[in-house]
């Protein structure tokens, strides 16, 4: 298992831009993509993003235009910027390894606070 840590959360503005990052160690060798998901307070968990072994990204409707996300494989790292944050953006944000059955691990998150 290689479990992913999160980090680059914290609190912005309206409109203000964050890079989150995702490190799993020997992801990439294992053939995984990876996702990120996201839970307000009080919501189900929704997914964001997610990018493939071949590089293929995908992204929710909320977020098209304003997130992208990226991936580093000589750092097992993957990043998500985000771009012209709303308050709606706020959540826990984690990543999870995913393809393959056996790329299924999470991180613990990490928190993105939007308010003025």
């Amino acid at each position: 298992q290689v479990r992913p840590v999160e980090s680059g959360g914290g609190l912005v503005q309206p409109g203000g831009s964050l890079r989150l990052s995702c490190t799993a160690p020997g992801f990439t060798s294992n053939s995984c993509g990876m996702a990120w998901y996201r839970q307000a307070a009080g919501k189900q968990r929704e997914w964001v993003s997610s990018i493939s072994t071949t590089g293929t990204t995908a992204y929710v409707a909320s977020v098209k235009g304003r997130f992208t996300i990226s991936r580093d494989a000589a750092k097992d790292t993957v990043y998500l910027q985000l771009n012209s944050l709303k308050p709606e953006d706020t959540a826990m944000y984690s990543c999870k390894t995913t393809g393959a059955i056996w790329c299924n691990d999470w991180g613990q998150g990490t928190q993105v606070t939007v308010s003025s």
